[in-house]
């Protein structure tokens, strides 16, 4: 009765059968044993990614996988578009900074998606662009960018094309293959409903014969490594893997294989809609725009004349709802509810009850059970 409920964008509530998986006793990862469940567990996460390509599983939160994205693909002096529109687009070109690399910057205002003719215009006004960094989905915001408009620009260029999806895949349309993506990568603990601190990577041809002509400066994240540890008879990842945190995302993927890609993505649809629904039942203003306005995660201006630890605050204390704060300059301004990984109608009801709740108790006019209401008429549409 005491647990809190996680309506944060990750990580995310862990299903009962998936936590159990990890209680499972530890085998030799050098193993056959084991280099059955890292070839079962890289195939789905290759489904999930839709993608001919082959996954590698990377022991290291999303960023490991945001790094080795980049530091296996460019040298000192490479030039690098980043699109930026929020805290993990500042991440990529962090990323770009620390291995050497010379960002392009492509600014994008928080709250709005990129414009996929301003790709265009650098690419073109710009010389050597070596690859073009972007966030599908912005958890900072509540932004999700167009990465299928973007990926039709990026054929034409020889830019090699970068996509974040650790806070979209298994919530939102991600076709690796399908948008031309060269490089694409992931964390556990969001749509994919796993425990923190696995994640996940996929490298198409084009992108592999850069990482071969590329002299990295990398050592724990090499993937010419984990290729090669992953070609072997049986497989392996190049390091200790943490093996217990594999089973959880062996079975965190079975359960996606389970309901079905296209319906776990029309979940997060449906469950999106209903929370925004929900919010502006109760008079609350969204901040990202309505067009590009995330599967995963809504972001909600704050209400005039209430701070975020009293929202926030009344929300975890009176209610055990924890919901996420605003990042950077957003911090006070906007409050994110995440409704991703597991979600369904009981947590969204549950949420946007507590808020309808915490909202009247700041002695704001709010109508009870108004955004109860959106909530199960979105529902009750479908």
């Amino acid at each position: 009765m005491d647990e809190t409920l996680l309506m944060i964008p990750g990580p995310t509530r862990v299903a009962p059968r998936v936590l159990k998986a990890m209680s499972e006793n530890i085998v030799n990862h050098r193993s056959a044993l084991f280099g059955e469940i890292l070839t079962e567990t890289n195939q789905m996460m290759s489904e999930v990614f839709q993608t001919e390509n082959q996954s590698y599983l990377i022991t290291g939160s999303g960023t490991a996988a945001m790094e080795a994205a980049l530091a296996n693909t460019i040298s000192k002096g490479d030039r690098v578009l980043n699109i930026v529109g929020g805290k993990f687009g500042q991440r990529f070109m962090q990323i770009t900074e620390t291995h050497k690399g010379i960002p392009v910057q492509l600014e994008v205002e928080w709250g709005h998606g990129v414009n996929p003719d301003d790709v265009r215009y650098i690419l073109e006004e710009e010389e050597d662009i070596k690859a073009v960094t972007i966030v599908h989905n912005e958890t900072s915001t509540g932004v999700a960018n167009p990465i299928d408009e973007v990926g039709k620009i990026l054929k034409d260029y020889d830019a090699l094309y970068i996509v974040d999806t650790v806070s979209s895949l298994g919530g939102d349309d991600v076709f690796v293959d399908g948008y031309g993506i060269d490089i694409c990568v992931t964390g556990s603990q969001k749509c994919l409903a796993a425990p923190p601190g696995i994640a996940a990577v996929t490298f198409s041809d084009d992108a592999w014969d850069v990482v071969d002509k590329t002299d990295n400066q990398t050592y724990y994240l090499n993937m010419k490594k984990y290729r090669k540890s992953g070609d072997a008879t049986p497989p392996e990842t190049p390091y200790t893997p943490a093996v217990s945190l594999i089973y959880a995302m062996q079975e965190a993927l079975r359960v996606i294989m389970e309901e079905g890609l296209e319906e776990r993505v029309r979940r997060h649809k449906l469950a999106a809609e209903a929370t925004r629904n929900g919010v502006k039942a109760l008079g609350l203003d969204l901040f990202a725009q309505k067009e590009v306005a995330s599967n995963t995660v809504t972001s909600i201006k704050m209400p005039e004349g209430i701070t975020d630890k009293e929202l926030r605050g009344n929300m975890r204390e009176r209610y055990r709802i924890e919901l996420a704060g605003g990042q950077d300059h957003l911090k006070g301004n906007v409050f994110r509810i995440g409704h991703m990984g597991n979600i369904t109608h009981r947590e969204i009801i549950s949420t946007i009850a507590a808020l309808e709740m915490t909202m009247q108790g700041l002695g704001l006019d709010v109508e009870i059970g108004s955004g109860v209401a959106a909530v199960a008429d979105t529902y009750l549409e479908v």
